[in-house]
């Protein structure tokens, strides 16, 4: 029910600010290398590898200022890590909505526009799972609180997530426009986990990527 009513919400804001506007839509998607870092229930700090993923989906630019853009919005992206110090070695595969909410400069270099963007992005996990190289698998759960007496075998995790975007990026004479990503999440996805004492666990979402999109 919380998955659903982000989804629709994200759509209908997104959709709403596009008709009012009545400005540039653009299309976007590329790769993502994504990682999980911070700290396990011990203290010690993690260890993981970039795991790569892929992000999809929409935005709209509107002018506030010459050269300045208000962009917002909405993607489908995978998130997680590599973990090959586990035995066996895993794969955290998370899969996210997000909304990207950037200023952006746009300035004139060649035929074309030179973009600086920054901004804070929100997030909600939707699913995702744990590959383990002996071939099980494990689900990923979200919840904010793991009690005592959870019985299941899944990983679990917080289903919101927030932090910062930046991008630089090229846009083209014939619209079509490429960016590198950076990102940065701000907010613990790892939920507190009654099953452990002193738990001190932080683990917060982290990578880059690269986009090619179109602007209409």
């Amino acid at each position: 029910m919380k998955t659903k009513f982000f989804s629709i919400s994200a759509i209908f804001i997104f959709l709403t600010i596009t008709l009012q506007a009545q400005i540039g839509f653009g299309i976007l998607g590329g790769i993502n290398f994504q990682n999980l870092n911070g700290k396990n229930s011990s203290g010690y700090k993690l260890k993981n590898d970039l795991a790569p993923g892929f992000h999809v989906g929409g935005n709209i630019q509107i002018q506030i200022a010459p050269d300045f853009f208000f962009q917002p919005g909405i993607l489908f992206t995978t998130k997680g890590a590599n973990d090959n110090d586990a035995s066996p070695s895993l794969k955290y595969r998370i899969s996210y909505l997000e909304l990207p909410l950037n200023m952006v400069y746009k300035g004139l270099l060649g035929k074309g526009y030179f973009m600086l963007g920054l901004g804070p992005y929100l997030g909600y996990g939707i699913g995702g799972k744990v590959k383990f190289d002996n071939g099980a698998t494990s689900k990923i759960e979200f919840k904010n609180v793991v009690e005592a007496n959870e019985t299941s075998m899944a990983t679990f995790l917080r289903a919101f997530d927030a932090g910062g975007n930046i991008f630089v990026g090229y846009e083209l004479a014939s619209r079509i426009f490429i960016q590198l990503n950076t990102q940065l999440g701000m907010l613990k996805i790892n939920p507190e986990d009654r099953r452990i004492s002193n738990d001190i666990s932080s683990i917060k979402n982290t990578g880059f990527g690269f986009s090619v999109g179109y602007r209409f």
